[in-house]
């Protein structure tokens, strides 16, 4: 089988220095990933480098996804392409109807990839329905992106926009954070829905509780830029009890 993503020995600076220093994943289709690890290890690092956020320079290494060289394509290329990234803090976009942005998303990756788009009828049932099922109100899909949305319906709405999307991979930055426990609930729910053979999952988190409702295959640990031990489920439970310092002087 091949990868749907494989990062291999990558080396990453930004403005502050060097952030990740060799790191490697391989994720295959039907997979959810977890990576945990102390603040400032490279977490979101990964996530921003993996969209194409501008200001992160790659010194070496490679990224490939769905067997296309991945550093070589714009963010907006690589949506099309199947990445979507759930961002740890969602901005708001006023004057832009959370609809119309979905529409145009949507629409914008059809073309993309040659297919038709849904025709306005369906796409608002559709995303009415989702929207419901993620305990998101309708009347949202009329006001700004995220615009006076509470930090549980901003994360809601990332993941309204992941599943109608329907990406490949999808990368979700913390999107617990912030979360009372039914919204964390409404949200595994929504992640556990997407779960799919085709698609994959890499999920960035501090907390062993989102692993309650969305259980990964594989969990690693990510520390000074590395990835230093993966495992099952259990490691969780292990950090959790430990933390991470047991970890960080013993090799991958």
């Amino acid at each position: 089988m091949s990868a749907l993503l494989n990062v291999e020995d990558l080396h990453v600076n930004v403005a502050e220095g060097k952030i990740l220093k060799g790191l490697t994943l391989a994720i295959n289709p039907g997979e959810v990933h977890a990576i945990m690890g102390p603040n400032g290890s490279g977490k979101s690092t990964l996530a921003n480098l993996l969209a194409g956020r501008p200001g992160y320079q790659v010194q070496s290494g490679s990224v490939t996804f769905a067997g296309i060289n991945l550093l070589e394509l714009e963010p907006e290329e690589r949506a099309h392409a199947g990445l979507f990234l759930a961002f740890q803090y969602p901005v708001e976009i006023p004057g832009v109807s959370n609809m119309e942005f979905l529409k145009a998303s949507v629409d914008h990756t059809a073309a993309a990839n040659d297919q038709e788009p849904l025709s306005t009828v369906d796409f608002m049932r559709r995303t009415k329905q989702v929207a419901a099922d993620l305990d998101l109100d309708p009347e949202f899909l009329k006001r700004g992106v995220n615009e006076g949305f509470s930090g549980g319906e901003k994360k809601r709405n990332e993941i309204l926009q992941m599943l109608l999307l329907a990406p490949k991979l999808a990368v979700l930055d913390e999107t617990d954070s912030g979360l009372d426990i039914d919204a964390l609930q409404t949200v595994a729910k929504g992640v556990n829905s997407f779960r799919s053979a085709d698609n994959g999952v890499l999920m960035i988190t501090h907390y062993q509780r989102l692993l309650d409702y969305i259980v990964p295959d594989v969990i690693h640990v990510l520390a000074d830029g590395q990835i230093i031990r993966s495992g099952g489920a259990e490691l969780a439970l292990e950090l959790e009890e430990k933390g991470y310092g047991w970890l960080t002087d013993q090799p991958a």
